[in-house]
């Protein structure tokens, strides 16, 4: 599904800002740019909000589109190979090394200095957005996983709400504490199809998704196991059942949490703001359950995701400029909090920070201090890393959720058919 939006009716505050004189001028264009990307309504919101402060302040028009995570990259995929791709890309880390590889989207090292004014960027978010030492992406934002938490549920429980030294074990006892309270949901959902939290269980492990040179950096034992310690969720009511996570297609609105049938989902930091958004109980966020209470934690900080430029896009610079108020913008920032990830701008994460509510708070709190929890950075994910996850992860994921398969046989099969997938890739 495509969400379309009158941006007449989120200008967030920006006639207010403009009449202030708070935005420099900017070099306006004579042909409008295109702008894709996946989110919420909120972020939507936001999004336009910035890209009407930008055309009021004298840049071109922005034609934007938005769809939900599932139905975004069949249609970038779709556009990118019809030459018809839009102007800015907003791109993941597991997808950026594909697409530039294949010339989808374009690098922007020339801007540097000029359209993009990244004197003070936080230089692992440029870092993680370089493929082959060259730019791609321009992080929107620094996140982190991290569980999605429904506070009320565990404040009927009599129970605290999931921490920093919260094992995977420790979920049992919260199930009981559920039962007792009369609670019907399930403590979490069912994350066994949840790449990110395989990736930080195997961090936890001293392992990895994927190694430098872009091969698998786990064995079959691994996957076996984690699908073995879902399916003992499952059985013992731990997780939601198979029918009930085939619910979730993607929107925020279809997840566990906001369904009322789990109290805790897999999710990433920023995704509060957008998440409370459309829940009426106090939401909060903690780290991914740890596999032993001494355990290293398994987080990183990740680019929330880029924003990249289309291979075909007629006016680079004018793109590289849309990107840079973007980033660099302190009134953009006010527009967008912290629902894309903390800014990565020094000046503009010192200019936001005051002005932030609660929950932004909390987001940028829970990044700003990881402790023990966090880790480096993982290398890009290969190309068709993303097939892994959305074609075979998933699908195996649900097949054993439903009995079709044994643990033993998915590991066995996600192993082969990823090693299957990455050499097609090369």
């Amino acid at each position: 599904m495509t969400f379309r939006v009158d941006r007449r009716q989120f200008l967030m505050g920006s006639t207010a800002l403009l009449a202030a004189g708070a935005l420099s001028p900017v070099l306006a264009q004579d042909s409008s740019l295109r702008l894709l990307f996946w989110g919420s309504q909120a972020r939507a919101d936001r999004t336009y909000g910035v890209t009407d402060l930008y055309t009021k302040a004298g840049g071109p028009a922005v034609e934007g589109e938005f769809l939900a995570w599932n139905d975004y990259w069949p249609k970038l995929a779709t556009q990118t190979a019809g030459g018809n791709a839009p102007d800015i890309i907003q791109m993941d880390y597991r997808y950026i090394v594909e697409y530039a590889n294949r010339g989808a989207i374009a690098p922007m090292d020339e801007f540097v200095g000029g359209a993009l004014q990244l004197a003070d960027f936080d230089a692992d978010q440029l870092e993680g957005g370089k493929v082959g030492g060259k730019l791609y992406g321009i992080s929107l934002g620094a996140n982190s996983v991290a569980l999605m938490i429904n506070t009320a549920d565990f404040e009927k429980a009599g129970i605290p709400v999931p921490g920093p030294t919260t094992t995977y074990a420790d979920l049992a006892a919260m199930a009981e504490a559920f039962k007792a309270a009369g609670i019907e949901k399930k403590v979490i959902a069912d994350g066994s199809g949840s790449e990110p939290m395989f990736e930080n269980w195997l961090r936890q492990r001293g392992k990895a998704l994927y190694t430098a040179d872009g091969k698998l950096a786990w064995e079959v034992a691994d996957a076996t196991e984690w699908f073995t310690m879902w399916a003992d969720f499952r059985a013992k009511g731990i997780c939601v059942s198979a029918e009930d996570q085939a619910l979730d297609t993607g929107p925020l609105e279809t997840t566990m949490l906001t369904l009322g049938k789990a109290s805790i989902i897999p999710s990433n930091s920023n995704q509060l703001v957008a998440f409370q958004a459309i829940n009426q109980d106090k939401l909060t966020i903690s780290n991914f359950p740890r596999i032993a209470a001494d355990a290293p934690g398994g987080h990183y900080r990740k680019p929330s995701m880029f924003f990249s430029i289309g291979g075909t896009a007629a006016n680079k610079e004018a793109a590289a400029k849309l990107i840079n108020f973007f980033v660099t913008s302190k009134e953009a920032s006010l527009v967008l909090g912290v629902e894309r990830g903390i800014p990565c701008s020094a000046g503009v994460r010192e200019a936001l920070a005051p002005t932030l509510d609660e929950q932004s708070q909390t987001a940028l709190n829970f990044v700003a201090n990881l402790g023990d929890l966090l880790g480096a950075l993982p290398p890009s994910p290969p190309a068709k890393a993303g097939e892994i996850d959305a074609s075979l992860f998933r699908t195996l994921s649900q097949e054993v959720g439903f009995g079709a398969r044994t643990p033993e046989d998915a590991g066995n099969a996600l192993f082969t058919g990823a090693n299957d997938i990455l050499s097609r890739a090369s």
